[in-house]
């Protein structure tokens, strides 16, 4: 089968949700309310205005938002608005044709003869080991080699790092031969533990600055010789303290819970943009197929359908799904423009929520939950969604806020786009199988309103400190830009130590950038800006939408007028390899990240206490439940809770209608488990 074939799909043709959830599903959106919290669809205002009768005294008129009040905002509000617009329009030309500038400069003065040759034949690479060929040919050509043989460099302590790989290799030396040889003097500590303190004050985040995104900006493979020795040498200490025999499971489990405390843990992050989040399929694609895809995944309106395909399925399963005949799978705008203009003049809306539903089904495997997606994959799948009523916090949906949680119904809401879909209702998995409203059957919207990139909620809830975002919304990628290059992708000229565009365009550049967010934070904390659809508009554009590592894809001027239709395979075709050539140039930073993390995990697990259970993919604290010191401090806190410790709330696997994993993780078991693992961080009795 070619791969274009949509029946080389893995369950191309299978109904995953049945026609009870949809139904369930219906029976929630159109639920009344006693008393509405929210309008009917974005486009009808809760209250009307109603006309006095003429006649009778008027009470003291009030506005209906008091906190735009007063003579002088009333007068001076739309002149001041009108102005800054006007100046925010300036600096908008003034910016368009200051990257019209840095282009040409690029093009005239770097790209030419044998330079230009090696950059189109890496732009032509499908898979990482040409593509990183290439990129060593263009750095030597480049002269890049000798940069990565010094040490020194302003962006990180190479004195520090010197001195640290210098006594790891020492130390590892020394435990090796005691290990082979035995001890050579009893009255002197191991080698092992003098190994063993120095990994505990050396493996943390970005240590010395050896995670400095600046120091694998210079080259277009791989980052300084030292650091790189670096990377392999703590790597190698870690496996050591792993296999010997010196130290006992108790004190290797101490170890890598300390160092899991300290280093923290790496999530990729899908930016919402509509269809050209389908660009994350090529990203995704390319950390998969190079072993290099982060357990934790979060995803933003467009971004959750990506995410929500990678949560719910195995490795096996994405390498046959991430191909051009997934185009066929992809049928949310198929209906025709008298059909949908009808509908949005009707409602408010383009699309047809169950029509959606049934659609994005099939990427979540049907009603599958966020507990469920888990224990299936053991990927921790996240989906931002925003309440429609503008008071209520964002949620960061996962298998710890709302384990029972469909995921189908989450990346409606996540993608709920006012005008494009009509805010939605969550809904949740009762013990019988059966849907039922989440939340009080509160309604909600699209999460890149407030939250396209949840880094605050994924540090609290998954210590995650190193984040890994695919950025694709139109309205950011347009300001994209890097003066002193980033990951993988250095400055085109002056063997990558200058500024694009020279220092000038880049700092012209710079300051219309940070102009425009000036006034944009002025017009916000003013009050000024208007709202339409009851939404504060200004967080799509002041919100941080990048992270530790930026992937962003390339896009092409056609994307904009696709950007309601559904792909091709061609179209597919070339997302995909777009989507792999943006992410190939970040491959080598994090792969030096995940050694690392994936070493202290494994640590975890092996040398986890009999009886201690896994939260996370992460061994707790406490040989049983009865047992924890933080069990028995939330029993003398809240003495009700023996109650329900042995109830049929908190059944098992073998009472339960959902799959459970093998460890057997019930509803109570998850929550206390997730509980010990962070309070660990402040109980040093656990």
């Amino acid at each position: 089968m070619t791969p274009d074939d949509p029946h080389a799909l893995p369950d191309f043709t299978r109904e995953f949700i049945d026609r009870d959830d949809l139904c369930r599903f219906e029976q929630a959106l159109d639920a009344p309310a006693a008393e509405p919290l929210v309008a009917i669809n974005d486009w009808r205002p809760i209250n009307q205005r109603v006309r006095r009768a003429r006649g009778r005294r008027k009470k003291p008129k009030r506005s209906k938002d008091e906190t735009r009040e007063g003579v002088l905002y009333t007068l001076l509000k739309w002149p001041f608005l009108l102005t800054v617009f006007a100046w925010i329009a300036i600096l908008a030309v003034a910016y368009a044709l200051t990257r019209l500038y840095i282009v040409l400069y690029e093009q005239l003065v770097t790209w030419r003869g044998r330079r230009q040759k090696l950059r189109q034949d890496l732009r032509a690479q499908d898979n990482y080991a040409d593509w990183l060929r290439s990129a060593r040919a263009l750095d030597a050509y480049l002269g890049n080699e000798q940069w990565k043989e010094e040490d020194e460099y302003a962006y990180y302590d190479h004195l520090t790092v010197n001195k640290v790989v210098a006594q790891l290799k020492r130390t590892r030396h020394e435990a090796e031969h005691e290990q082979l040889l035995g001890r050579a003097s009893a009255s002197e500590p191991p080698a092992i533990e003098e190994l063993r303190v120095l990994l505990e004050a050396c493996i943390k985040n970005n240590f010395a600055g050896v995670e400095n995104p600046r120091i694998y900006s210079e080259t277009y493979s791989g980052t300084k010789d030292l650091v790189q020795e670096y990377i392999d040498e703590v790597h190698a200490c870690v496996r050591l303290v792993a296999d010997t025999p010196q130290l006992s499971s108790a004190v290797k489990y101490h170890h890598f819970k300390h160092l899991d405390t300290n280093f923290g843990r790496t999530a990729l992050c899908l930016s919402g943009g509509a269809t050209f989040a389908y660009y994350h399929f090529g990203v995704v694609k390319a950390l998969l197929d190079n072993a290099v895809l982060p357990e934790i995944i979060t995803g933003t309106s467009g971004g959750a359908l990506v995410a929500a395909l990678v949560g719910t399925r195995t490795d096996e399963e994405l390498k046959q799904l991430l191909v051009p005949a997934l185009a066929h799978q992809i049928r949310a705008c198929h209906e025709s423009f008298p059909t949908w203009f009808r509908r949005w003049c009707r409602t408010g809306a383009r699309f047809d929520t169950l029509d959606w539903a049934k659609q994005c089904s099939w990427f979540c495997r049907g009603s599958t939950t966020f507990r469920e997606a888990y224990e299936r994959t053991g990927r921790i799948l996240n989906v931002s969604c925003v309440p429609s009523d503008p008071h209520s916090p964002t949620i960061l949906a996962n298998y710890l806020t709302s384990p029972d949680c469909v995921i189908w119904s989450a990346v409606l809401a996540s993608a709920a786009v006012p005008g494009i879909l009509n805010p939605v209702v969550l809904m949740t998995k009762k013990r019988d199988g059966s849907l039922a409203p989440y939340s009080f059957g509160h309604k909600w919207k699209d999460g890149s309103l407030r939250t396209d990139i949840p880094i605050k909620a994924l540090n609290l809830h998954f210590n995650v400190n190193f984040t890994i975002v695919s950025q694709v919304n139109p309205h950011i990628n347009l300001f994209f830009f890097n003066s002193r290059g980033t990951v993988g992708r250095p400055v085109t000229h002056r063997k990558g130590r200058g500024w694009r565009g020279g220092f000038l365009g880049s700092a012209i550049e710079q300051y219309i950038k940070l102009d425009l967010n000036k006034w944009l934070r002025v017009l916000r904390h003013l009050e000024l800006l208007p709202r339409p659809l009851g939404q504060d508009w200004s967080e799509i554009w002041l919100q941080k939408f990048s992270g530790t590592v930026t992937i962003w894809p390339k896009t092409v001027p056609s994307d904009f007028w696709h950007i309601l239709s559904d792909p091709t395979p061609a179209r597919l075709s070339r997302m995909l390899h777009y989507g792999q050539q943006a992410a190939f140039p970040k491959i080598q930073f994090i792969r030096n990240r995940l050694r690392i993390e994936s070493e202290i995990t494994a640590g975890l697990v092996s040398f986890a206490p009999e009886g201690v259970r896994l939260a996370n993919g992460v061994p707790v604290a406490g040989e049983s439940e009865d047992d924890d010191p933080l069990v028995q401090r939330l029993d003398e806190t809240f003495p009700e809770r023996s109650e329900y410790k042995d109830s049929s709330l908190f059944e098992t696997e073998s009472g339960s209608s959902r799959p459970h994993s093998p460890e057997g993780r019930g509803r109570r078991g998850s929550f206390l488990e997730e509980m010990r693992r962070q309070s660990a961080v402040f109980f040093e009795d656990i």
